[in-house]
């Protein structure tokens, strides 16, 4: 248990199909109440004990984290942590360009921003109708000024949806100091409508990428390294390729979720987790919270990704908790 991810708001103010599909998560769906959330002491208490079992890497999610007021204190709280090697924080970018600067001047030291594509209108598409490619570049503009670098992009990609513009994506910042990793399509939840028709293989993704821009694979930075990474062959900077569909690291996995109410999960694709927020309120004690915390993550047997290909999809499959509840 290396990385811990902390969701600090269930809402958003996109409605990606993947992730929040604006069907099912329209105006009168019933999100958490601020009193079902955790508090920031909350958090920063039980992150303490996270680390005491060995993390050493935050990253606050959402939803979408810059909806949470005051955001910047929480971040300010998590850096002073001892044995907090590194803080992060993934957004969708549209509320980037006016919280850079404070979210720095807290202590954040990277920022990864999501955009799936350049093209107006497959990036309305997968939104749902809100934010626009030029608000997010403007965001990781101030973002870059604030010093929260390297920017990382995320990208999911989807056949016949924004497959068609990753070279574009690739173009727009090789040489820019950004990094632009590729995320396969994931069975994240229950509503995202997935089929494996519709994954585009990293290695597919590559090959297209290679064949315009040479690329040198490199060596993982550390065990447990989600995104495999290539260089451009002319120095122009990197990509990342995430492959939880076609390469599975189940096994080197060190990421343990926190939900934005207090439930401990340690898959992306868990069908249950445990309530922290219960034995907090309850009264619990330092040491019972840290006997509960590695009691599960000692515990579990995730397996999800390597199983996939056996496993059901569709109506009636066990269900999975939804990515906007945990972050990704």
């Amino acid at each position: 248990m290396r990385d811990l991810r902390i969701s600090v708001m269930d809402r958003c103010n996109f409605r990606c199909p993947y992730c929040m599909p604006r069907e099912t998560y329209h105006e009168k769906y019933r999100f958490l109440g601020s009193h079902e959330r955790l508090s920031f002491d909350e958090i920063v208490r039980l992150a303490r004990l996270f680390v005491q079992l060995g993390v050493r890497k935050l990253r606050l999610t959402g939803g979408e984290p810059l909806l949470r007021a005051g955001l910047a204190d929480l971040i300010g709280d998590l850096t002073a942590i001892p044995g907090v090697e590194d803080v992060a924080l993934t957004t969708n970018g549209v509320l980037l360009a006016r919280h850079a600067s404070e979210l720095k001047a807290a202590g954040l030291k990277r920022i990864t921003v999501s955009l799936d594509s350049l093209d107006p209108q497959v990036f309305a598409r997968m939104s749902g109708g809100f934010g626009s490619p030029a608000e997010v570049l403007d965001g990781i503009e101030h973002a870059r000024r604030a010093g929260l670098e390297p920017v990382k992009i995320n990208a999911v990609v989807q056949r016949g949806v924004n497959d068609h513009t990753v070279l574009d994506l690739v173009e727009r910042f090789r040489g820019s100091g950004v990094i632009v990793r590729f995320i396969e399509y994931m069975d994240v939840g229950n509503r995202n409508h997935w089929s494996s028709e519709l994954v585009v293989p990293s290695k597919e993704l590559a090959a297209r990428i290679a064949a315009r821009w040479p690329l040198t694979a490199l060596e993982p930075d550390y065990l447990g390294e989600v995104a495999r990474r290539y260089a451009f062959a002319d120095g122009q900077g990197e990509v990342g390729f995430i492959s939880s569909v076609s390469q599975p690291f189940c096994g080197d996995c060190t990421r343990v979720r926190l939900s934005s109410d207090g439930m401990i999960y340690t898959c992306l694709f868990a069908t249950h987790g445990t309530s922290l927020r219960d034995a907090l309120r309850g009264g619990a004690g330092d040491d019972r919270l840290l006997e509960l915390i590695a009691g599960v993550w000692q515990q579990r047997t995730d397996r999800y990704s390597e199983q996939r290909a056996s496993l059901p999809h569709g109506p009636g499959e066990q269900p999975k908790v939804e990515m906007f509840y945990i972050g990704g």
